[in-house]
């Protein structure tokens, strides 16, 4: 599969552009376009990387992105496993920043819009009663045709402009250096540490499938991640550690296997590297947490 560069077309393509997806598991690779995204996954989970950023994403993900932001959803192996099951369905929205922009009049409003979309550049979770009623409202935007889809979509923009329910995914400080052979690699990388995270995958398995030596696997990696390809592998697996501590029938030493690591003291090094705490404290604060939402 070869990285996209999707053009989608500024000053072609429509004003809003809105697909719904039913598929075995997500098959878009590691790419960005010249348009604004909103991505809601109705069912599926995985690993999303947005920008710098690396996280888990579950059924009810909900994300904003500006224009020519790197992305890619992909499925943890399990969804891989069933492959007669729908287990990846989304609503994805396209729709161009300028022409949106361009249909607002009042400054203060136009001020809000571009304080938000400056600050979906990184990309944005939606979150709280906010993102529950986007969520409704873009189901409802699927029956809709012609100027009323559009009249409904911009009622989402509006509630954005109201909200601050959401929470930055890459760091304030991300740029990306990313070319469409940039991207191809990449995406050839990213599948196959996806594909592997359970493994053992040394620097030189993954150089090998970048096609490149060591040295300069690592500083292509670096530039275009801004993580050393170590820490991205652990991102990776302690993420999905964070996942799978969900469930109470799980030991902490299966969590730790199940995530690619062969020795429990570097799982939990790790793991209170990246979250700060150690799995013990992780799944005890999230019992409490799911208990006082019941």
């Amino acid at each position: 599969m070869k990285a996209k560069l999707i053009e989608l077309g500024t000053e072609k393509a429509p004003l809003l552009i809105v697909k719904e997806i039913t598929a075995n598991h997500f098959s878009t690779p590691f790419h960005f376009h010249d348009y604004c995204e909103l991505n809601y996954v109705k069912k599926s989970f995985g690993k999303r990387i947005v920008g710098d950023s690396i996280q888990q994403f579950n059924s009810g993900d909900l994300v904003l992105m500006s224009p020519n932001l790197p992305h890619i959803w992909f499925n943890d192996p399990e969804v891989f496993t069933n492959p007669r099951t729908k287990n990846a369905q989304a609503i994805v929205t396209y729709f161009s920043m300028e022409r949106i922009g361009s249909l607002i009049s009042d400054p203060i409003t136009l001020a809000k819009f571009n304080k938000l979309f400056k600050e979906a550049a990184c990309g944005l979770q939606i979150k709280g009663k906010t993102g529950e009623c986007i969520k409704k409202r873009l189901e409802q935007l699927m029956e809709k045709k012609g100027l009323q889809k559009i009249i409904d979509f911009l009622v989402i923009i509006d509630i954005l402009l109201h909200s601050r329910e959401y929470e930055p995914l890459a760091n304030l400080g991300y740029s990306h250096s990313y070319n469409y052979k940039d991207t191809e690699r990449m995406n050839i990388v990213y599948q196959y540490i996806m594909k592997n995270f359970k493994e053992e995958i040394t620097l030189s398995d993954v150089s090998r499938v970048a096609n490149l030596t060591p040295p300069a696997f690592c500083n292509f990696f670096k530039k275009r991640t801004q993580k050393s390809f170590t820490r991205f592998l652990n991102d990776i697996r302690i993420g999905h550690a964070c996942q799978l501590l969900n469930d109470e029938s799980l030991s902490i030493s299966t969590v730790c296997y199940e995530s690619g690591y062969q020795n429990f003291a570097n799982f939990n090094k790790f793991f209170k590297d990246i979250t700060g705490k150690t799995p013990t404290q992780y799944r005890k604060e999230l019992l409490l947490t799911i208990v006082s939402t019941r």
